[in-house]
């Protein structure tokens, strides 16, 4: 070998439960929709309408600042609970953090035709890597059912 290393590349989605698996109390929910990655990463990237469709505990979403792939959303929960989220998005991914919640969302295209859609999450323990895993895979469930309705 002549000095070159080997490259190793990992998808979105595996990249997701990469970071889940250090996070305490994170859980992956996973499946493979009938749609293309594009027109499924349209959906989950419209903040401010498709979102909120996914994702129903964010009753309003409203981008405050966007600047290449940092990305600031103003949230606010169906029961009134306000969040400012902030991390990266970008085609595939979205990692986002407030002081109390965490959102994980990966998508990758399969080989034989669909798209691999994953989500990890739920309420953060303030200044610890740690989730609080109640409903957190009924709820990322209900999320990818209302994304394949939306997608139908």
């Amino acid at each position: 070998m002549t000095g070159q290393w080997p490259i190793a590349e990992v998808d979105r989605v595996a990249r997701l439960r990469a970071l889940a698996a250090g996070v305490s109390g994170a859980a992956v929910t996973e499946r493979v929709v009938a749609a293309d990655l594009a027109a499924v990463w349209a959906v989950l990237s419209d903040f401010e309408e498709g979102f909120g469709l996914v994702e129903p505990d964010m009753r309003r979403v409203r981008v405050a600042a966007s600047d290449g792939e940092r990305i600031e959303l103003d949230a606010r929960s169906r029961f009134g609970f306000r969040a400012r989220l902030v991390g990266t998005h970008r085609p595939g991914w979205l990692w986002l953090q407030s002081r109390f919640l965490l959102i994980g969302i990966a998508a990758a295209a399969e080989p034989g035709g669909g798209t691999r859609v994953a989500f990890t999450g739920g309420i953060r323990v303030p200044g610890r890597a740690a989730l609080l895993p109640v409903g957190v895979r009924r709820a990322a469930r209900g999320a990818l059912d209302r994304l394949e309705r939306r997608l139908g």
